[in-house]
């Protein structure tokens, strides 16, 4: 019987992969919280109306790469794809579009079926914010320094550019929309077929496409910046001004569109080349028509969403774990002392183990492949005296200590420091 194998596309996070994972996460989540932002966890599977409804029926997401499902109750779920409609949704259902701004930090897995490689996986995970409420400028400045900080708290900033683009408003759009299918109209047969399909229904999503028969014709097409409004000039005026102020640096990209249907005026992504193809580690924009979507009041908001699996292929390393203290009970008496042991290291805040079987000898390489720090030896005598050993496996030494006194001792001599 062969092997089971993980589902194609999914990957599990063990040892140094689920610590890089985590620090992501946590990193994120702190300095998020220094901007006043909470956390919130929304269900993995929606209604596929949250997503088909507000993502844009024309989008990659929705038309190609949504794991949708009828449930025994006959219901149209999906497993979500990304996190910010989610948690536009969880706003309306719970009542707090009348308490604004809300400040919303999440983390979770996403889903998605696209072709699995290097930094991409059908089910991969996010850290995202959402900030639902202010429809200043401004908002977006800090939103996106926000951003810089969480990539700069991991130490990856200098290996990450902003790229930064303007969207405009609807009737900016509107006026581009129609030089787009003026121009793409001309290359009708040289457009690829998902292009072909776009054209009438959503030119904008022509910009974004990856076929190298399109890329050559989006590198000449019309751009948005003839086409912006007083108002849609302004905003973005302000922003870029707003991100001079907070230290942000910035290039302009005027061909980044974003993959969803719901942005508009800002659209951004930190960009990495370290990565190859993958090179978004963490991206977003403006979405003042999303709550709506959801059957809420018009509500302006801004956010983004980072790749875990991509911040943490950019870490340097993988965050240390404490060394251990491996405790080892030489009889039946010595393994009732060795509880008391655990329960008084663990309270301290000292990683300590258990080395349950075998003889000493045995105990001991087991203890040293743990990369313990230090192990405490308990037999018969020290049950007797009310003591223990302790080796110190970095330098070879080994005392008599009290064993009510291992706490100190190991303190004072640097039990559980850093691999």
């Amino acid at each position: 019987m062969s092997a089971i194998k993980p589902v194609r596309g999914t990957h599990d996070l063990i040892g140094e992969d689920q610590r890089r994972h985590a620090h992501v996460v946590e990193t994120a989540r702190q300095v998020t919280s220094l901007y006043g932002f909470e956390e919130w966890a929304t269900p993995i599977f929606e209604e596929t109306g949250v997503f088909s409804r507000s993502l844009g029926d024309t989008s990659d997401v929705v038309s190609k790469e949504m794991y949708t499902f009828t449930d025994r109750g006959g219901d149209s779920l999906t497993l979500r794809p990304e996190g910010t409609a989610a948690v536009c949704r969880a706003l309306v259902t719970n009542g707090l579009t009348q308490s604004l701004p809300q400040k919303v930090f999440y983390a979770g897995p996403m889903f998605r079926y696209e072709r699995p490689q290097k930094g991409r996986y059908r089910q991969f995970y996010q850290i995202g914010a959402e900030l639902i409420g202010p429809g200043e400028p401004l908002a977006d400045a800090e939103a996106i320094t926000m951003g810089r900080d969480v990539l700069a708290a991991l130490g990856i900033m200098d290996d990450v550019v902003l790229e930064l683009n303007t969207l405009g408003d609807v009737e900016s759009r509107a006026a581009w929309r129609v030089a787009l299918v003026e121009y793409f109209s001309a290359f009708r047969d040289r457009l690829s077929e998902d292009s072909l399909n776009r054209l009438e229904r959503n030119p904008l999503r022509i910009l974004d496409s990856k076929a190298p028969e399109d890329r050559e014709l989006v590198a000449d097409a019309p751009a948005l910046s003839a086409y912006l409004n007083d108002d849609s000039r302004r905003f973005w005026d302000e922003l870029r001004n707003g991100l001079t102020l907070f230290g942000v640096a910035y290039t302009e990209n005027p061909r980044i569109v974003r993959g969803l249907d719901y942005y508009s005026h800002t659209a951004f992504e930190f960009v990495t080349t370290r990565l190859g193809t993958q090179g978004t580690v963490l991206a977003g924009g403006r979405y003042d028509g999303l709550v709506a979507e959801m059957g809420g009041p018009q509500t302006p908001a801004i956010g983004w969403a980072g790749g875990i699996e991509r911040l943490a292929m950019l870490l340097e390393a993988a965050p240390v774990v404490d060394r251990p203290v491996v405790v080892i009970p030489m009889g039946a008496a010595a393994e009732k002392v060795a509880i008391g042991v655990l329960n008084q290291l663990r309270g301290a805040g000292i990683r300590a183990e258990m080395a349950y079987r075998g003889n000493l000898k045995k105990r001991m390489e087991r203890a040293n492949r743990s990369n313990a720090s230090h192990v405490v030896i308990i037999g018969e005598e020290e049950v007797e005296k009310g003591t223990s050993q302790l080796r110190d496996l970095s330098s070879g030494g080994q005392t008599e200590v009290a064993t009510s006194a291992l706490v100190a001792a190991l303190q004072s001599g640097g039990a559980g420091t850093s691999a």
